[in-house]
């Protein structure tokens, strides 16, 4: 079984700043992609930020220049730093991963969300 913890979420004034936080856990045999999505009220879900296992990155263009996201393979954790938030960013945001492991290979994984709320 694999299990994928986040942290960090909170509420934030417009122009702070946050940092997001993932951990999978579990019989892991290798994590290929880690990423963030994110789900505002009454949206569907989108992508915010990727990273591979390499370290290459892929960002949303309402969120490049302002987040970054980054890997500890060491301890199968992703990070999404957020800076100059805005209002629109608010949303639950998701961790995803796609990993090697107990049931095949390259299955996503999800997080149960965590809630970033940016105040105008």
């Amino acid at each position: 079984q694999v299990q994928l913890v986040e942290s960090g979420g909170g509420l934030v004034q417009a122009g702070g700043s946050l940092r997001l936080s993932c951990a999978a856990s579990g019989s892991i045999f290798r994590i290929n992609f880690m990423g963030w999505y994110r789900q505002a009220p009454g949206k569907q879900r989108e992508l915010v930020a990727t990273i591979t296992g390499g370290g290459s990155t892929n960002y949303a263009d309402s969120v490049k220049g302002r987040f970054t996201v980054s890997r500890d393979n060491a301890k199968n954790t992703v990070y999404l730093q957020m800076n100059s938030l805005k209002p629109e960013d608010t949303a639950v945001y998701y961790c995803n991963t796609n990993i090697d492991g107990p049931i095949g290979y390259g299955v996503d994984y999800w997080g149960k969300g965590t809630l970033v709320t940016v105040s105008s």
